[in-house]
């Protein structure tokens, strides 16, 4: 069996799988006052180990019976995509949180910890931080910025494995342009298996339920030096109150068709023009792969809105084959990923080594 830890900013999804079948899953929510008491998310650990190991004897999982632990990878280090094993280094930039401060963080921490006292290995498969630019790719426009890879790459993966299992291929036979759909939208061309560019879903691309995406710069640091708006106030419109949200006062693709469905031409405009901008992504990112593509596949959330979807393949299926995987699974992903490598499929990536720092 293979637990699988996966945790979030007040909870931590926990799941179980005995090969491909899962066993158990469940999300355990955290007292909200009582993480507040911890200074960093580090100093969490205790607290969330206590609640895991409870939920294993509640489930009469034994450590013993397992044969790998895998967490959701942290801000580590830019890195290659793949499954990772955990090791000392990675602990180290786990702890000080070297690209910044994330519940997911501890998730390497605490599978590590499982591991060790089993005897067994842990694992992390496809962090945010995976990055496969080309140096091309990373300029900006602006020496001072550089375009950085931050992406939804557990579940473009894990859809991308999906697809080329569905044809009878390997990732790295394919060219693929996937777009995950989100509260964040990230659309990624992927080369022969490797995620050579992405829009940064938290800043650029697309607007989204809850994000503006890319905004006329201009007008963007006018409203910066106004006077009428904090740092934070900025912040919180570009990233939790923009998009959809911003616009229709929701962040629901459901809720939004149904305002279509009832007449609301306002609605209609804004959800058509998510699609637009998603559907003008995708053919830039066909750019990138200089218009050789197996297929394009639209997955997470939103990819549920068959409104949306068709409106998109009106727009970018003369460019390739138009595939719908909707929806996301995270804990499945982990588990697949930690499988490949255990049998045999892929090859076990050492982080020292990946990212060029001594062991």
């Amino acid at each position: 069996m293979i637990l699988v830890i996966n945790p979030g900013s007040t909870s931590t999804k926990l799941a179980v799988f005995k090969g491909t079948e899962k066993i158990v899953q469940e999300n355990i929510d955290h007292n909200v006052e009582a993480l507040s008491r911890f200074e960093k998310i580090t100093d969490q650990y205790a607290y969330r180990m206590e609640a895991i190991m409870g939920w294993l004897k509640a489930n009469h999982i034994k450590p013993a019976d397992l044969i790998a632990v895998v967490g959701r990878g942290g801000l580590l280090r830019s890195m290659p995509s793949g499954t990772y094993l955990v090791t000392e280094k990675m602990l180290d930039d786990l702890r000080i949180g070297i690209q910044g401060e994330h519940a997911s963080n501890l998730g390497g921490i605490i599978a590590h910890a499982i591991a060790t006292d089993q005897g067994i290995k842990a694992y992390i498969v496809d962090p945010v931080a995976v990055d496969e630019f080309e140096p091309v790719a990373r300029i900006s426009g602006m020496p001072e910025i550089e375009r950085r890879s931050l992406v939804h790459a557990l579940n473009i993966r894990a859809i991308a494995h999906s697809y080329a299992e569905d044809v009878g291929k390997k990732i790295d036979d394919l060219n693929l342009i996937v777009a995950h759909l989100g509260g964040g939208i990230s659309i990624a061309p992927m080369k022969k298996g490797k995620i050579i560019d992405v829009n940064n879903a938290n800043e650029m691309g697309p607007f989204s339920p809850e994000r503006t995406g890319s905004l006329p710069v201009g007008d963007l640091v006018k409203m910066c030096f106004s006077g009428n708006y904090t740092f934070s106030e900025m912040k919180k419109k570009m990233r939790g109150t923009g998009g959809l949200t911003g616009y229709l006062g929701t962040n629901d693709a459901r809720a939004v068709i149904e305002r279509i469905e009832q007449g609301d031409q306002k609605a209609k405009l804004v959800f058509e023009a998510m699609g637009y901008q998603i559907a003008k992504e995708i053919g830039a990112m066909a750019t990138v792969l200089s218009g050789e593509i197996d297929a394009i596949v639209m997955t997470g959330g939103v990819a549920y809105s068959d409104y949306l979807m068709a409106f998109i393949e009106d727009h970018v299926s003369f460019i390739a084959p138009f595939i719908v995987k909707p929806g996301e699974d995270e804990m499945k992903a982990l588990n697949l990923g930690t499988l490949r490598v255990l049998n045999g499929e892929d090859r076990l990536k050492i982080y020292e080594e990946e990212v060029g720092i001594d062991g």
